[in-house]
Protein backbone atom coordinates (compact mmCIF):
# COMPACT_ATOMS: atom_id res chain seq x y z
CA UNK A 1 0.00 0.00 0.00
CA UNK A 2 1.27 3.44 -0.91
CA UNK A 3 0.73 6.35 1.45
CA UNK A 4 1.90 8.93 -1.08
CA UNK A 5 -0.51 11.53 -2.39
CA UNK A 6 -1.66 10.56 -5.86
CA UNK A 7 0.22 13.39 -7.57
CA UNK A 8 3.43 12.46 -5.73
CA UNK A 9 3.10 8.78 -6.63
CA UNK A 10 2.62 9.70 -10.29
CA UNK A 11 5.57 12.09 -10.61
CA UNK A 12 9.30 11.73 -11.14
CA UNK A 13 11.69 13.57 -8.86
CA UNK A 14 14.42 16.00 -9.84
CA UNK A 15 17.59 14.33 -11.11
CA UNK A 16 20.70 16.17 -9.98
CA UNK A 17 23.93 16.28 -11.94
CA UNK A 18 26.41 13.55 -11.07
CA UNK A 19 28.57 14.26 -8.00
CA UNK A 20 31.54 11.86 -8.06
CA UNK A 21 33.67 11.18 -4.99
CA UNK A 22 36.85 10.75 -7.05
CA UNK A 23 38.77 14.08 -6.97
CA UNK A 24 40.64 13.15 -10.16
CA UNK A 25 37.44 13.49 -12.20
CA UNK A 26 37.08 16.83 -13.99
CA UNK A 27 33.61 18.11 -13.08
CA UNK A 28 32.16 20.36 -15.77
CA UNK A 29 28.55 19.25 -15.34
CA UNK A 30 26.85 21.19 -12.53
CA UNK A 31 27.88 24.82 -13.10
CA UNK A 32 30.01 25.20 -10.00
CA UNK A 33 32.55 28.02 -9.82
CA UNK A 34 36.09 26.69 -10.46
CA UNK A 35 37.65 29.26 -8.12
CA UNK A 36 37.58 29.19 -4.29
CA UNK A 37 35.37 31.36 -2.08
CA UNK A 38 36.69 34.65 -0.71
CA UNK A 39 39.74 34.23 1.59
CA UNK A 40 37.88 36.11 4.33
CA UNK A 41 35.53 33.13 4.59
CA UNK A 42 38.42 30.78 5.33
CA UNK A 43 39.69 33.22 7.95
CA UNK A 44 36.28 33.29 9.64
CA UNK A 45 36.10 29.49 9.72
CA UNK A 46 39.53 29.28 11.35
CA UNK A 47 38.29 31.55 14.14
CA UNK A 48 34.99 29.67 14.45
CA UNK A 49 33.85 28.61 17.92
CA UNK A 50 31.33 25.80 18.21
CA UNK A 51 29.77 27.58 21.19
CA UNK A 52 27.54 29.57 18.82
CA UNK A 53 25.91 26.32 17.67
CA UNK A 54 24.38 25.78 21.10
CA UNK A 55 21.70 28.38 20.36
CA UNK A 56 19.29 28.77 17.49
CA UNK A 57 20.42 31.12 14.71
CA UNK A 58 18.80 34.50 13.97
CA UNK A 59 15.41 33.46 12.55
CA UNK A 60 15.21 36.03 9.76
CA UNK A 61 18.91 36.33 8.82
CA UNK A 62 18.64 40.07 9.48
CA UNK A 63 22.39 40.79 9.17
CA UNK A 64 22.55 39.10 5.78
CA UNK A 65 19.37 40.83 4.62
CA UNK A 66 20.79 44.24 5.57
CA UNK A 67 23.99 43.54 3.63
CA UNK A 68 22.06 42.31 0.60
CA UNK A 69 19.75 45.32 0.75
CA UNK A 70 22.71 47.71 0.80
CA UNK A 71 24.34 45.88 -2.10
CA UNK A 72 21.21 46.15 -4.25
CA UNK A 73 20.07 49.58 -3.03
CA UNK A 74 16.76 48.34 -1.61
CA UNK A 75 15.29 48.01 1.89
CA UNK A 76 15.84 44.92 4.05
CA UNK A 77 12.07 44.38 3.88
CA UNK A 78 12.57 43.69 0.17
CA UNK A 79 14.86 40.72 0.93
CA UNK A 80 14.17 37.14 2.01
CA UNK A 81 17.05 34.73 2.72
CA UNK A 82 16.49 31.09 1.75
CA UNK A 83 18.21 27.68 1.63
CA UNK A 84 19.52 28.13 -1.86
CA UNK A 85 17.46 29.62 -4.63
CA UNK A 86 15.43 26.41 -4.75
CA UNK A 87 13.74 27.14 -1.42
CA UNK A 88 12.57 30.48 -2.79
CA UNK A 89 11.04 28.69 -5.79
CA UNK A 90 9.15 26.37 -3.46
CA UNK A 91 8.03 29.27 -1.25
CA UNK A 92 6.73 31.24 -4.23
CA UNK A 93 4.63 28.26 -5.30
CA UNK A 94 3.29 27.26 -1.88
CA UNK A 95 2.59 30.86 -0.84
CA UNK A 96 0.91 32.18 -3.97
CA UNK A 97 -0.37 29.24 -6.04
CA UNK A 98 -3.28 27.06 -4.95
CA UNK A 99 -3.24 23.37 -5.94
CA UNK A 100 -4.78 23.14 -9.38
CA UNK A 101 -3.78 26.65 -10.45
CA UNK A 102 -1.50 27.01 -13.45
CA UNK A 103 2.25 27.66 -13.39
CA UNK A 104 4.01 28.88 -16.54
CA UNK A 105 7.56 28.76 -17.86
CA UNK A 106 9.57 28.36 -21.05
CA UNK A 107 10.68 25.27 -22.94
CA UNK A 108 13.48 24.44 -22.26
CA UNK A 109 14.12 25.73 -18.75
CA UNK A 110 15.44 24.70 -15.32
CA UNK A 111 14.21 21.14 -14.88
CA UNK A 112 13.28 21.63 -11.21
CA UNK A 113 10.37 23.92 -12.13
CA UNK A 114 7.95 21.19 -13.29
CA UNK A 115 8.92 19.01 -10.32
CA UNK A 116 7.98 21.73 -7.84
CA UNK A 117 4.74 22.35 -9.74
CA UNK A 118 3.84 18.66 -9.50
CA UNK A 119 4.56 18.59 -5.75
CA UNK A 120 1.98 21.38 -5.31
CA UNK A 121 -0.36 19.49 -7.68
CA UNK A 122 -0.31 22.35 -10.16
CA UNK A 123 -0.41 21.94 -13.93
CA UNK A 124 2.38 23.67 -15.83
CA UNK A 125 2.34 25.23 -19.28
CA UNK A 126 5.53 25.59 -21.33
CA UNK A 127 6.00 28.25 -24.00
CA UNK A 128 8.75 27.29 -26.48
CA UNK A 129 11.66 29.69 -26.81
CA UNK A 130 12.47 31.18 -30.19
CA UNK A 131 15.39 29.96 -32.30
CA UNK A 132 17.63 32.51 -30.54
CA UNK A 133 16.65 31.12 -27.11
CA UNK A 134 14.40 33.99 -26.04
CA UNK A 135 10.71 34.16 -25.09
CA UNK A 136 8.49 34.94 -28.09
CA UNK A 137 6.65 38.26 -28.34
CA UNK A 138 3.45 36.39 -27.51
CA UNK A 139 4.92 34.92 -24.30
CA UNK A 140 2.74 36.87 -21.86
CA UNK A 141 -0.37 36.47 -24.01
CA UNK A 142 0.05 32.70 -24.15
CA UNK A 143 0.46 32.49 -20.38
CA UNK A 144 -2.49 34.79 -19.73
CA UNK A 145 -4.64 32.70 -22.07
CA UNK A 146 -3.68 29.65 -19.98
CA UNK A 147 -4.69 31.52 -16.79
CA UNK A 148 -1.19 31.24 -15.32
CA UNK A 149 -0.89 32.39 -11.69
CA UNK A 150 2.93 32.25 -11.41
CA UNK A 151 5.53 32.42 -14.18
CA UNK A 152 9.05 31.08 -13.59
CA UNK A 153 11.58 32.63 -15.97
CA UNK A 154 15.31 31.97 -15.69
CA UNK A 155 17.49 34.78 -17.06
CA UNK A 156 20.13 34.28 -18.32
CA UNK A 157 18.43 31.20 -19.65
CA UNK A 158 19.34 27.70 -18.57
CA UNK A 159 20.43 25.68 -20.39
CA UNK A 160 21.38 28.04 -23.26
CA UNK A 161 23.04 30.87 -21.32
CA UNK A 162 21.30 33.51 -23.45
CA UNK A 163 20.32 36.77 -21.73
CA UNK A 164 16.97 38.52 -22.22
CA UNK A 165 17.33 42.30 -21.97
CA UNK A 166 15.71 44.26 -19.14
CA UNK A 167 13.29 45.97 -21.53
CA UNK A 168 11.74 42.63 -22.52
CA UNK A 169 11.62 41.49 -18.89
CA UNK A 170 9.71 44.65 -17.98
CA UNK A 171 7.32 44.17 -20.88
CA UNK A 172 6.65 40.57 -19.84
CA UNK A 173 6.05 41.49 -16.19
CA UNK A 174 3.72 44.37 -17.06
CA UNK A 175 1.72 42.18 -19.45
CA UNK A 176 1.28 39.17 -17.17
CA UNK A 177 -1.90 38.80 -15.14
CA UNK A 178 0.00 36.83 -12.49
CA UNK A 179 3.32 36.98 -10.64
CA UNK A 180 6.72 36.75 -12.34
CA UNK A 181 9.60 35.01 -10.56
CA UNK A 182 12.76 36.08 -12.38
CA UNK A 183 15.44 33.47 -11.67
CA UNK A 184 18.79 35.27 -11.92
CA UNK A 185 20.98 32.43 -10.66
CA UNK A 186 23.64 33.20 -13.28
CA UNK A 187 23.26 36.95 -13.69
CA UNK A 188 26.61 37.86 -12.11
CA UNK A 189 28.32 36.47 -15.21
CA UNK A 190 26.21 38.65 -17.53
CA UNK A 191 26.80 42.00 -19.20
CA UNK A 192 27.29 44.73 -16.59
CA UNK A 193 24.64 46.90 -18.25
CA UNK A 194 21.89 44.43 -17.25
CA UNK A 195 20.06 45.29 -14.01
CA UNK A 196 16.45 44.28 -13.40
CA UNK A 197 16.36 45.06 -9.67
CA UNK A 198 15.07 48.66 -10.09
CA UNK A 199 11.94 47.13 -11.63
CA UNK A 200 10.71 45.93 -8.23
CA UNK A 201 10.01 49.56 -7.29
CA UNK A 202 7.74 49.93 -10.33
CA UNK A 203 6.10 46.50 -10.55
CA UNK A 204 3.98 44.85 -7.86
CA UNK A 205 4.19 41.35 -9.38
CA UNK A 206 7.96 40.78 -9.68
CA UNK A 207 10.30 38.79 -7.42
CA UNK A 208 13.96 38.27 -8.37
CA UNK A 209 15.90 35.19 -7.29
CA UNK A 210 19.62 35.30 -6.51
CA UNK A 211 21.95 32.55 -5.27
CA UNK A 212 25.45 32.35 -3.83
CA UNK A 213 26.03 28.91 -5.34
CA UNK A 214 27.49 30.00 -8.67
CA UNK A 215 29.01 33.47 -8.52
CA UNK A 216 30.28 33.25 -4.93
CA UNK A 217 31.67 29.68 -5.12
CA UNK A 218 29.32 28.48 -2.36
CA UNK A 219 27.29 25.68 -3.98
CA UNK A 220 28.00 23.52 -0.93
CA UNK A 221 26.52 26.12 1.42
CA UNK A 222 22.95 26.30 0.06
CA UNK A 223 22.01 29.95 0.45
CA UNK A 224 19.99 32.14 -1.87
CA UNK A 225 17.71 35.11 -1.55
CA UNK A 226 14.76 36.85 -3.10
CA UNK A 227 14.31 40.54 -3.89
CA UNK A 228 10.82 41.92 -4.32
CA UNK A 229 8.09 44.26 -3.08
CA UNK A 230 7.32 43.86 0.62
CA UNK A 231 3.77 42.64 0.03
CA UNK A 232 5.23 39.57 -1.72
CA UNK A 233 8.26 39.07 0.53
CA UNK A 234 6.53 39.47 3.91
CA UNK A 235 4.09 36.52 3.73
CA UNK A 236 6.92 34.17 2.81
CA UNK A 237 9.00 35.31 5.80
CA UNK A 238 6.14 35.42 8.31
CA UNK A 239 3.94 32.53 7.19
CA UNK A 240 5.37 29.90 4.83
CA UNK A 241 9.13 29.84 5.39
CA UNK A 242 10.51 27.12 7.67
CA UNK A 243 11.46 28.20 11.18
CA UNK A 244 15.21 28.88 11.47
CA UNK A 245 15.65 27.97 7.82
CA UNK A 246 19.30 29.12 7.75
CA UNK A 247 21.93 27.92 10.20
CA UNK A 248 24.38 30.29 11.88
CA UNK A 249 27.39 29.27 9.77
CA UNK A 250 25.51 29.77 6.50
CA UNK A 251 24.37 33.23 7.53
CA UNK A 252 27.88 34.32 8.53
CA UNK A 253 29.58 32.94 5.42
CA UNK A 254 26.95 34.42 3.11
CA UNK A 255 27.26 37.83 4.76
CA UNK A 256 31.03 37.81 4.28
CA UNK A 257 30.68 36.68 0.67
CA UNK A 258 28.44 39.62 -0.22
CA UNK A 259 30.76 42.05 1.55
CA UNK A 260 33.77 40.79 -0.43
CA UNK A 261 32.57 42.27 -3.74
CA UNK A 262 36.08 43.08 -4.93
CA UNK A 263 37.11 39.44 -4.76
CA UNK A 264 33.82 38.27 -6.26
CA UNK A 265 34.14 40.61 -9.24
CA UNK A 266 37.65 39.36 -9.95
CA UNK A 267 36.33 35.80 -9.97
CA UNK A 268 33.49 36.68 -12.34
CA UNK A 269 35.91 38.36 -14.73
CA UNK A 270 38.12 35.27 -14.81
CA UNK A 271 35.12 33.04 -15.53
CA UNK A 272 33.94 35.36 -18.30
CA UNK A 273 37.39 35.41 -19.91
CA UNK A 274 37.63 31.62 -19.80
CA UNK A 275 34.06 31.28 -21.09
CA UNK A 276 34.76 33.38 -24.14
CA UNK A 277 38.04 31.59 -24.81
CA UNK A 278 36.40 28.16 -24.49
CA UNK A 279 33.59 29.18 -26.82
CA UNK A 280 36.15 30.20 -29.45
CA UNK A 281 37.87 26.81 -29.21
CA UNK A 282 34.58 24.91 -29.42
CA UNK A 283 33.58 26.86 -32.52
CA UNK A 284 36.91 25.89 -34.11
CA UNK A 285 36.05 22.23 -33.51
CA UNK A 286 32.73 22.60 -35.33
CA UNK A 287 30.38 22.99 -32.38
CA UNK A 288 27.57 25.55 -32.55
CA UNK A 289 27.57 27.64 -29.37
CA UNK A 290 25.24 30.57 -28.60
CA UNK A 291 26.72 33.62 -26.91
CA UNK A 292 26.43 32.74 -23.22
CA UNK A 293 26.08 35.21 -20.36
CA UNK A 294 26.56 32.52 -17.70
CA UNK A 295 29.31 30.25 -16.39
CA UNK A 296 28.44 27.50 -18.86
CA UNK A 297 28.10 26.91 -22.60
CA UNK A 298 25.48 24.93 -24.52
CA UNK A 299 27.29 23.31 -27.43
CA UNK A 300 25.52 21.64 -30.35
CA UNK A 301 27.80 18.83 -31.48
CA UNK A 302 28.98 18.46 -35.11
CA UNK A 303 26.51 16.54 -37.27
CA UNK A 304 29.07 13.77 -37.74
CA UNK A 305 28.70 12.83 -34.07
CA UNK A 306 26.05 12.42 -31.40
CA UNK A 307 26.01 14.32 -28.14
CA UNK A 308 25.42 11.14 -26.18
CA UNK A 309 28.44 9.36 -27.66
CA UNK A 310 30.72 12.32 -26.92
CA UNK A 311 29.29 12.56 -23.40
CA UNK A 312 30.00 8.86 -22.79
CA UNK A 313 33.50 9.08 -24.22
CA UNK A 314 34.35 12.12 -22.11
CA UNK A 315 33.08 10.29 -19.03
CA UNK A 316 35.35 7.37 -19.83
CA UNK A 317 38.19 9.89 -19.89
CA UNK A 318 37.20 11.22 -16.43
CA UNK A 319 35.51 14.39 -17.69
CA UNK A 320 31.88 15.04 -16.78
CA UNK A 321 29.64 17.36 -18.82
CA UNK A 322 25.82 17.44 -18.92
CA UNK A 323 23.76 15.58 -21.51
CA UNK A 324 19.99 16.09 -21.67
CA UNK A 325 18.10 13.29 -23.41
CA UNK A 326 15.08 15.41 -24.29
CA UNK A 327 13.51 17.07 -27.31
CA UNK A 328 15.49 20.09 -28.51
CA UNK A 329 18.56 19.27 -26.42
CA UNK A 330 19.59 15.73 -27.36
CA UNK A 331 22.20 17.00 -29.86
CA UNK A 332 23.80 19.30 -27.29
CA UNK A 333 26.15 19.24 -24.32
CA UNK A 334 26.13 21.74 -21.48
CA UNK A 335 29.66 22.50 -20.36
CA UNK A 336 30.56 24.32 -17.14
CA UNK A 337 33.41 26.82 -17.44
CA UNK A 338 36.52 25.59 -15.66
CA UNK A 339 39.96 27.06 -15.14
CA UNK A 340 42.22 27.65 -18.15
CA UNK A 341 43.97 24.37 -17.39
CA UNK A 342 40.71 22.44 -17.10
CA UNK A 343 39.29 23.94 -20.27
CA UNK A 344 42.48 23.10 -22.15
CA UNK A 345 42.18 19.48 -21.02
CA UNK A 346 38.56 19.39 -22.22
CA UNK A 347 39.44 20.77 -25.65
CA UNK A 348 42.35 18.33 -25.99
CA UNK A 349 40.11 15.37 -25.25
CA UNK A 350 37.29 16.63 -27.46
CA UNK A 351 39.72 17.04 -30.36
CA UNK A 352 40.88 13.46 -29.85
CA UNK A 353 37.31 12.14 -29.70
CA UNK A 354 36.21 13.95 -32.85
CA UNK A 355 39.15 12.53 -34.77
CA UNK A 356 38.78 8.97 -33.50
CA UNK A 357 35.01 8.50 -33.76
Amino acid sequence: MSWERKNIAAMQGYISGEQPDDPSILKLNTNENPYPPAPAIEEMLQRFSSEVLRKYPPPNADEFREIAATLHDVESGNIIATRGGDELLRLMITTFVDPGEMIGTTQPTYSLYPVLAQIQNCPITHVPLTADWKPPESFSDQLNDADVKLTLLVNPNAPSGVLVEVEQIEQIARSLNGILLLDEAYVDFADNSYDAIPLIEELDNLVILRTLSKAYSLAGLRLGYGIGPEHLIRPMIEKTRDSYNLDWISQKIASIALEEQGYANQTWLRVIQERDALRTELLKLGFLVPNSQTNFLLATVPKTHTAESIYVELKQRNILVRFFDQVGLSDKLRITIGTAEQNHKLITELSSILISQ
